[in-house]
């Protein structure tokens, strides 16, 4: 059935069971490519061999021109993990400075409300594609992100760096979708056409680069290992069967590996099937997820408007070299480890090697 949020509001035990399926491919037939991904297909295929009494959910995270993209993340953890904020609060819903799409649609609260994620997308150079990256990326504040940006002030680092000392913060900082599971279906070509009898690309003049005995993974799953992990470490249950990969369109032309080949492709989609029938099967026998303490769905940002400007104050002072006093801004600065004073952050580091 078609997702209804209202019942996110409900004991868990009176909600239907609920999945969540992203298609991560990049590419959407509204964008220069003109083409619509296979993810998109097979998200769509999935959730019509869901059981009808459950709330499905899917979102496709390809570009479309003019839509807003997925931010990347700012790394805040790196300086503190209680700068963390969950939901992600250096971006907000609807902004014209900073467009976010994983706030446009509501991605925190989904993935909240899901008892269970289907991640499907391809393998894009070793790896799982950009949107997907940048996705989990941005849900590093699951992994024990701070639930309340009053404490620190909205985003104070001396603040969250004090913060991270205390008995208090060990009681906020928690794994915030934990419980949860995540399936992942990876496919890729193993280079489509490209590839010349010895392994190695056919362009390549240099052969010696290029050993395919040293490609990365005898197992072509393992290119969404980050992925997989990072749910793990954030007590996202990924079981081991739920996580594969199948290959479509190898030795063929890009332009004869669509969706459209792609389906008539037997052995590649009775692997799907088999994926899909398996997540069924395990999620099922699983059952329903009760919420965390702190969630995403119902989620307020707090107006801080006052505190937001003093941040802005901080910066504006961090560009005459007016760091808090024994901060790490002026310790680095005092060390010579940044050489960042400027009146002109804007300005890249090749152009004032240039002046």
């Amino acid at each position: 059935m078609k997702p209804n949020d209202e019942n996110a509001k409900l004991p868990t035990s009176e909600r239907p069971f609920r999945v969540l399926i992203i298609s991560g491919s990049d590419r959407r037939q509204y964008n220069c490519p003109g083409v619509d991904s296979k993810s998109r297909t097979l998200m769509l295929q999935m959730a019509d061999l869901l059981p009808a009494e459950w709330e499905i959910d899917y979102e496709d995270l390809g570009n479309v021109y003019g839509r807003a993209r997925i931010q990347s993340c700012n790394a805040c953890v790196s300086t503190s993990m209680a700068l963390c904020v969950w939901p992600c609060n250096c971006y907000e819903k609807n902004s014209s400075s900073e467009p976010d799409l994983l706030w446009d649609l509501d991605m925190y609260a989904r993935l909240d409300m899901a008892d269970a994620w289907a991640i499907i997308g391809p393998i894009n150079w070793y790896g799982p594609t950009s949107n997907l990256k940048l996705l989990f990326d941005r849900l590093v504040c699951m992994n024990g992100g701070n639930p309340d940006e009053n404490t620190i002030a909205h985003k104070d680092p001396e603040k969250a760096m004090a913060l991270e000392h205390t008995e208090q913060w060990e009681q906020m900082s928690q794994n915030h979708l934990e419980g949860r599971t995540a399936g992942f279906f990876c496919y890729g070509d193993e280079g489509s056409d490209e590839m010349d009898a010895s392994g190695r690309p056919k362009l390549l003049r240099h052969k010696q680069y290029f050993d395919p005995e040293t490609e990365p993974f005898e197992n072509e799953r393992d290119a969404y290992a980050p992925l997989v992990w990072q749910c793990r470490y954030g007590g996202v249950e990924v079981p081991d069967a739920l996580w594969t990969h199948c290959t479509t369109g190898k030795g063929q032309k890009y332009s004869d590996n669509q969706a459209e080949h792609m389906v008539q492709e037997a052995p590649f989609m009775t692997a799907f099937k088999s994926w899909v029938q398996e997540f069924t099967l395990f999620v099922a026998e699983k059952g329903k997820v009760s919420p965390n303490k702190y969630r995403a769905y119902g989620y307020e940002r707090p107006q801080n408007l006052y505190k937001e400007l003093k941040t802005g104050i901080r910066e504006w002072r961090l560009r005459f070299g007016l760091e808090p006093q024994n901060s790490s801004p002026q310790i680095q600065k005092d060390l010579g480890l940044n050489k960042d004073v400027t009146t002109s952050p804007h300005k890249s580091e090749g152009e004032k090697l240039r002046e």
